[in-house]
């Protein structure tokens, strides 16, 4: 099978240039540069005139909730939202039921995403207080790396004793990334909330909850961790000024993710949005999304992921105490991020580093995140000065809603290719690929 994409503009490793790619089968055979397009026969040709053409982007953390929490969201659907938004690899986290913590959880989501991922799959290993000994036996080249919950959320999957974490952070051979969240500081804070305002106090409260002291904490101890052991370290979902004093490029074992969500919105947000954009870590104050913002152009921020994690809205009904955090965002985290390159906060060469070319980097992903000869042909078209409005109709998550519902963008996913194959195109998934296991070097 060979297809050409021809005519778009290519954004690749600092490049952004007029091209075509010839895709034979599942791989790019061949990138050239305008006019070198050759003439030739083609089982397919893709006009890419007017669009811009990414590696497929690369989510280094969802929630696809499956098994086990399949009413709010699973496999096939929220894969099908990856494909819909140009996101063509993710990698999904263990705080299902059963959580993955055993190898026998792991080897069952892996033969559930054979069956039902629309997109290229694989899943971080969930850590315990109890099973630091599993991590010796892990497949290196198999899972990106260990979920590590120094704070308490949704799952449950708190590891609070401090030899277990030295055990961790000394026993693991594959790149530890942390949900950091100090629960003592988030349990007085929250004390004091409900003494203050009742038993669940509302949802504008739950920065003031989750903390910016309760963050630091939490990152400060793993960053502290990770340089006794030697360890690698990616802190999951930064969300304030302060942590980002932790993080420096001139120190590339420790490296941190950033949300799409903790990029877009911030405090005042509560006011509109409610819990809809409830979250752990909380959003929080116009500085630290600002800073934020800052950190992904000089280094601290290495990769930006959506913490996908969908819920049904009855489930976030309430304030502090009630409300379920997390929120559907995968669908729209590309055209969020493009809205942001228009705004001026990072250039679409930064944006494809941050979101294709780094998360392949830090995991060591095989032949992916990139477009290069050899590669798998991941690939998303995105057309700009589209505009269209975010409608129930066109979200593709089961929970059925999106925080960005009647929001207006002016860049569109047109096209994405998953190893070379269609899989979305024109509002449509094709639900008959499934795509393939990542492995990692």
């Amino acid at each position: 099978m060979r297809t050409l994409i021809k005519g778009g503009t290519l954004v690749n490793e600092g490049r952004v240039f007029n091209g075509s790619i010839l895709i034979e089968d599942s791989q790019i055979a061949q990138i050239y540069t305008e006019p070198h397009t050759p003439e030739a026969s083609y089982d397919e040709v893709i006009d890419a005139s007017g669009c811009f053409i990414l590696p497929g982007v690369i989510d280094d953390h969802v929630h696809f909730r499956e098994p086990g929490l399949t009413a709010k969201a699973d496999i096939e659907s929220e894969s099908r939202a990856a494909a819909a938004g140009g996101i063509t690899t993710y990698f999904d986290m263990p705080n299902t039921v059963p959580q993955t913590t055993t190898l026998e959880a792991l080897d069952e989501k892996f033969a559930l995403a054979a069956q039902k991922s629309h997109v290229n799959y694989s899943f971080f290993f969930g850590a315990t207080n109890d099973n630091a000994a599993l991590l010796l036996e892990l497949d290196v080249h198999r899972i990106p790396g260990v979920k590590l919950f120094m704070g308490s959320s949704t799952g449950n999957m708190l590891v609070d004793r401090r030899e277990a974490l030295e055990t961790i952070f000394a026993s693991s051979k594959l790149p530890i990334m942390t949900h950091c969240e100090d629960t003592d500081i988030i349990n007085r804070n929250m004390a004091e909330a409900i003494r203050k305002y009742g038993d669940d106090p509302k949802v504008t409260h739950h920065p003031e909850i989750r903390s910016e002291e309760a963050c630091y904490e939490s990152t400060k101890l793993a960053v502290e961790l990770a340089r006794q052991h030697q360890a690698r370290l990616h802190v999951a979902h930064l969300t304030t000024a302060r942590e980002l004093e932790l993080i420096s490029p001139e120190y590339p074992a420790i490296t941190a993710e950033a949300t799409v969500s903790h990029l877009y919105f911030y405090d005042r947000d509560y006011a509109a949005l409610g819990s809809r954009i409830k979250c752990n870590p909380a959003i929080k104050t116009l500085h630290d999304r600002d800073a934020l913002r800052e950190a992904l152009n000089d280094g601290r921020i290495s990769v930006i992921g959506t913490d996908h994690a969908p819920h049904l809205l009855s489930q976030k009904e309430g304030g502090c105490q009630k409300a379920a955090s997390g929120m559907p965002m995968i669908q729209f985290s590309l055209v969020t991020m493009l809205e942001l390159v228009d705004q001026g906060v990072l250039s679409i060469e930064r944006l494809v580093e941050l979101m294709c070319h780094n998360p392949a980097r830090l995991f060591e992903v095989q032949r992916r995140g990139f477009l290069r000869e050899g590669y798998q042909a991941d690939i998303v078209l995105v057309r700009p000065d589209t505009g269209w409005t975010v409608t129930k109709d066109v979200i593709q998550s089961k929970c059925g809603w999106s925080p960005m519902e009647g929001h207006m963008y002016l860049w569109r996913v047109e096209r994405t290719l998953c190893n070379g194959h269609t899989v979305y195109q024109q509002g449509r998934v094709d639900t008959s690929y499934i795509g393939q296991p990542v492995t990692f070097r």
